[in-house]
């Protein structure tokens, strides 16, 4: 289980996360949603480890993060990958990191679970098209068999069709392999559609934990209901139900 301690990162003189605790266990997913310059991306680098924290503890079942061999998937796909690389180098990064040999039978498994045909590796991020380069990085986050993912907006750089399709089938990975996922975002409605729980952030505080079913009849927290209305009045939650 991930585990947040009473957390807060501090950046100069300015608090970006303030007091933060969440629990997330194993097949599970929480949604964290708020406003740009929430901290949600911030919240993300300090799971990571990749910012001090200036107090409180992050831990996977009472051991440091790093132990559960975290991923990341990241919001711009074409950014996460190195432009020299070829995909399929780029994809089998984690296996390399951890010392791990590669199986061939879960590399075609997961390309077709994906829907991502597997010669498209062999490309160099630019000659594939955006939906194709998020699935791979999809590819790479679940290819070392991680108890955790990351999802850093990993819809926000698709079209509308593609979005669906895209978080359709990281559900489904999710249900195959099994691990817990966080998911920060902009997009309540993608949010609602596929978490077990929302997170409320904003100025660097959670101001509700909720069930998601419980959330989209009535948030908690008076900034929930803002979200929940402005949601409705764009027609994002009755686009996914």
């Amino acid at each position: 289980m991930l585990k947040l301690d009473n957390i807060s990162v501090q950046r100069g003189k300015n608090t970006t996360l303030s007091d933060i605790s969440l629990d997330l266990p194993p097949a599970h997913t929480l949604a964290v949603v708020g406003e740009s310059g929430a901290g949600k991306s911030t919240l993300v680098a300090a799971i990571l480890g990749l910012v001090k924290l200036a107090r409180g503890h992050i831990t996977w079942a009472g051991a440091p993060v790093k132990t559960c061999h975290p991923a990341l998937v990241m919001q711009e796909p074409r950014a996460a990958f190195n432009p020299a690389l070829s995909l399929r180098r780029s994809v089998l990064e984690p296996l390399t990191a951890h010392a791990t040999p590669l199986c061939p039978t879960r590399l075609t498994r997961l390309c077709n679970g994906l829907e991502l045909p597997i010669d498209l590796l062999d490309r160099l991020p630019a000659e594939v098209s955006i939906g194709q380069a998020q699935r791979a990085g999809i590819l790479r986050a679940l290819i070392a068999r991680p108890a955790l993912i990351l999802f850093d907006e990993p819809l926000s750089a698709l079209d509308a069709v593609t979005q669906k399709h895209t978080a359709r089938l990281i559900a489904e990975r999710q249900r195959e392999e099994g691990f817990a996922a966080l998911i920060v975002t902009h997009d309540l409605g993608y949010a609602t559609a596929f978490s077990d729980d929302i997170a409320v952030l904003r100025h660097g505080r959670i101001e509700e934990i909720t069930p998601t079913e419980a959330f989209v009849q009535n948030p908690a927290s008076d900034y929930g209901k803002t979200l929940r209305a402005a949601a409705f009045a764009l027609g994002a939650l009755e686009r996914v139900a």
